[in-house]
């Protein structure tokens, strides 16, 4: 087994008496006080995550979005300078690479943060598709440290520290932009993970140290709390984000998982386009799908959906909601079945649990929300 790696953050979270577990090659914080608090504090106050653990692979030179643009499913070309976009990256049979967001920051540099357990993989299958395309590709994780700051009171706790060409609070929805935040140079952007406003903010791993320091001491009038892994999966649940190795990966498609709006078929070409298109054609067989769970027990990933006896799928993720106090589940069923208030069961070692199909995402969605 080879050795756990650390993020810039790693004696910070133990200092600050965090339960580390290993989590995509990495020693992390599974939670500094109880995932419920955690969760709860984002979603009322404001909170601070560490995702230095994330993969960033840099293109660049002439050809740099012309090249991202053939990797992903989503639209690139169209992007202006400083906008960013979600987007699955798809094998040439259709299934998924990795789900991914794509920075524009100059007409010649796109920026891919991929998930961190993918990020070896990743980078193998964006060096094996560069083709004839005037392209540099680097891959610069170990050169970024990454955190994560979400939560209605996250634009109050950062603007007054920000300098940059516009106010935080001007700052958009799927918008970068460079600058100052507690005296360092940062990359930011108005995006995450949570459902919440907030922001993600690159550094150099020097500097995401400060800054982190820097947030959770200026932050203490906002109720801000460091934040774990426990609740940064409980929050994406809640938001019905997807989550690559449980609700997608290389069996499944964009369609089946309904990421149809992040997969752009009229563009010229794209790593399988035609796979998709056959899909398409043919009719999905499969879609992810939300349910909340009737009774006692919480499904787990893999577990059979049953339909009168019949297994019809399998569940992907399931949790506790801390703001519905209800359990929740996501998982594929045969496309037709998914209406809402269709009733299934999940099986688990003879015991049967009880679900209906409920509307997702599960929560009122806040990010993207403001007018700016």
């Amino acid at each position: 087994m080879s050795e756990l790696k650390r993020t810039p953050l790693y004696e910070e979270h133990l200092k600050l008496g965090a339960q580390m577990v290993p989590f995509a090659g990495y020693e992390m914080p599974l939670k500094y006080t109880s995932i419920k608090e955690e969760h709860l504090n984002v979603r009322n106050n404001v909170g601070i995550f560490d995702v230095s653990h994330m993969g960033e692979i840099e293109l660049r030179r002439k050809n740099a979005l012309k090249f991202a643009d053939f990797l992903v499913t989503n639209s690139i070309l169209d992007m202006k300078t400083g906008r960013a976009k979600y987007t699955p990256m798809c094998y040439e049979h259709g299934g998924e690479v990795d789900d991914l967001f794509v920075y524009k920051l100059a007409e010649d540099f796109a920026l891919l943060v991929v998930n961190a357990s993918n990020y070896e993989k990743d980078l193998q299958f964006v060096i094996d598709h560069k083709n004839q395309f005037e392209v540099e590709i680097l891959g610069k994780t170990a050169d970024y440290g990454e955190v994560s700051i979400q939560g209605p009171k996250a634009e109050a706790l950062l603007k007054n520290f920000f300098e940059g060409d516009i106010p935080l609070e001007k700052l958009g929805y799927f918008r970068a932009v460079y600058g100052r935040l507690f005296g360092r140079n940062v990359l930011i952007s108005r995006t995450g993970y949570t459902g919440e406003d907030g922001f993600e903010v690159y550094a150099t791993p020097a500097d995401i140290v400060h800054i982190f320091q820097s947030a959770l001491e200026e932050g203490k009038p906002f109720g801000i709390m460091p934040i774990g892994l426990g609740a940064r999966d409980t929050l994406r649940f809640e938001a019905c984000y997807w989550l690559y190795g449980n609700d997608i990966d290389e069996t499944t498609n964009p369609f089946e998982a309904g990421q149809d709006f992040a997969v752009k078929m009229e563009k010229e070409d794209f790593v399988g386009k035609q796979a998709l298109q056959k899909i398409l054609e043919k009719g999905v067989e499969k879609k992810l799908t939300g349910f909340e769970v009737l009774s006692n027990g919480v499904p787990r990933h893999g577990m059979k959906i049953l339909k009168d006896g019949v297994e019809v799928g399998y569940i992907t993720s399931g949790n506790m909601s801390f703001v519905k106090n209800k359990i929740f589940a996501l998982g594929y069923v045969k496309n037709g079945l998914n209406e809402i208030g269709n009733h299934f069961e999940v099986e688990d070692k003879g015991r049967v649990m009880e679900m209906v199909v409920v509307e997702t995402p599960f929560i009122e969605i806040k990010a993207g929300k403001k007018k700016v």
